[in-house]
């Protein structure tokens, strides 16, 4: 039993890489193709090692998703936001320190959220109801403080409604089975790949350094706002990881880059381990590696929450290793080679790859995305207004 649980673990945490470093291959992918040949599976595996695979996997891409997104500028739908910080820093030569930052969000994060367990299973119990009649003016709030601090008032309304219709289109007439890869990667990545050409034509070599100037004052503030925006993320539905990292930017307003970065890193690994409480308070999953669990599993009692969460613990200090191993490698390889040459060849790589993920019509959808995303670049408004792509859709949801 021992050597098949570490088995399991270990295929999880290859599973989790590979899902991590190659956008458009989600772990929900996998997770539909487990549960696919489960009968199978159950002749080598016990449900439990197939329970602690999923968990591996999942938290082992919370893990690796921002080196595409640094990188490359291929996000998937948690990583969005952080494909403009994290292209920033990579600019100026500090593509591993954004790494190291979004490590500090995912393991503390991790930690955290499990430190907070026995209170917010309490929570869960109490605040379900009441959070999920306020989502709307929850959402709204977080609009009108993105606007009044944007100089460019006008310019966020506008990219926060065109892209809120956008998004409900995309959602909700063209039937893919992941529009949120050309939506998201058009509006964040190739957008942002695209205008980054015109003031650069290489990428500084990368430093690689052990210290990191962020106050302690940050830090906390910054994965405070990871594990409140985790909560809501694992607490209610069509609420996921890009719209918690815009929420838990509101509650760490001064926190600049470091913390964004931090919260980026927080958010997706604190919702994941968080949804399993809620599966494990509410009998309600809220993402597609729990819903597996739950398929798997049915109603987890106590003796599997607090297993899964040992598995989970394990994982993310295995991720924080291979996260920086990989990031070295990045770094080492990214500044060898001609920026322009990259940028061309990654969106090449992207509208092959659309097809296979999304459909051609994903084609249209990651065109269309990329006019919108160049648009706040155009006129000096902050990019984050675009993610009314979910955020309008989620809050017609609650109002429907």
């Amino acid at each position: 039993m021992f050597y098949e649980l570490l088995l399991g673990i270990g295929l999880g945490i290859v599973g989790g890489t590979i899902t991590g470093l190659i956008p458009g291959i989600h772990v929900n992918l996998i997770t539909i193709l487990v549960l696919s040949y489960v009968s199978s599976l159950l002749s080598w595996f016990s449900v439990f090692t197939i329970g602690c695979f999923i968990i591996s996997l999942s938290v082992t891409h919370t893990f690796l998703d921002v080196l595409p997104a640094i990188y490359l500028g291929m996000p998937d739908s948690a990583t969005a936001l952080g494909v403009l910080p994290g292209h920033r820093y990579l600019l100026k030569g500090w593509g591993y320190m954004a790494v190291k930052l979004t490590l500090i969000g995912s393991f503390f994060g991790l930690i955290f959220g499990v430190l907070l367990i026995p209170l917010l299973i309490l929570v869960v119990k109490l605040s379900y109801p009441i959070l999920k009649s306020l989502m709307v003016i929850i959402l709204l709030s977080v609009f009108v403080f993105m606007v009044i601090k944007d100089r460019k008032k006008g310019w966020s309304i506008f990219v926060f409604i065109l892209s809120g219709v956008l998004g409900w289109l995309v959602l909700n007439t063209y039937n893919l089975k992941y529009p949120l890869f050309p939506l998201l990667t058009g509006i964040f990545g190739v957008s942002t790949l695209l205008f980054s050409i015109r003031s650069t034509s290489t990428i500084p070599e990368q430093l690689i350094s052990s210290e990191i100037k962020l106050k302690h004052k940050v830090v906390i503030k910054s994965l405070f706002a990871a594990v409140l925006a985790g909560f809501l993320t694992s607490m209610l539905p069509g609420i996921g990881s890009s719209q918690g990292v815009v929420i838990g930017k509101e509650f760490a307003r001064n926190a600049g880059d470091h913390g964004f970065m931090v919260i980026l890193g927080g958010v997706n690994t604190v919702n994941f381990v968080l949804s399993l409480v809620t599966l494990f308070v509410l009998s309600k999953a809220r993402n597609g590696a729990v819903v597996a669990v739950q398929e798997l599993i049915g109603q987890i009692g106590l003796n599997q929450l607090l297993a899964f969460i040992a598995v989970a613990l394990i994982v993310g200090g295995v991720g924080v290793g291979l996260t920086l191993f990989l990031g070295r490698v990045f770094s080492g390889i990214i500044s060898r080679v001609n920026y322009r040459g990259l940028v061309f060849s990654v969106v090449l790589f992207i509208i092959v790859l659309t097809p296979f993920v999304s459909g051609f019509k994903g084609l249209l959808i990651l065109f269309t995305a990329t006019v919108l995303g160049l648009i706040p670049a155009i006129v000096k408004c902050s990019r984050t207004h675009a993610m009314g792509c979910l955020m309008i859709p989620v809050m017609l949801w609650f109002l429907v």
